[in-house]
């Protein structure tokens, strides 16, 4: 009975050693040139069915729309305006959109369509 005592107290004893003197992990933040700012893109997509619309407040240089598949369907070059619209011909719901700005900026992002 005594033993079962004495290893309870020394149970306790070393939970309560390791709490006081372990330490936490130390918080490492990034350097501020290392951190990622989000900012608003310079343009909106807006869908309306089958009907794709880019509106920029740039100019569009090219614009370029894959399926979730990896197959191409729309490749625009020097389009040099501020909005660009397009209708979907495949029987797909999900496509990846990429954006090149007259800046030089390229921007890509995922949309559905119905």
């Amino acid at each position: 009975m005594s033993g079962s005592i004495v290893r309870k107290a020394m149970l306790v004893s070393a939970i309560a050693f390791i709490s006081i003197f372990s330490k936490a992990q130390s918080s490492n933040t990034l350097p501020s040139s290392n951190v990622i700012e989000k900012t608003s893109k310079p343009y909106r997509i807006l869908t309306t069915g089958k009907t794709v619309t880019i509106k920029s407040s740039k100019n569009i240089k090219s614009v370029m729309v894959w399926t979730s598949g990896g197959h191409r369907i729309i490749e625009e070059k020097n389009l040099n305006s501020s909005s660009y619209n397009f209708r979907i011909t495949v029987n797909e719901k999900v496509f990846f959109i990429m954006v090149q700005l007259a800046d030089g900026k390229t921007y890509s992002e995922k949309i559905g369509v119905q």
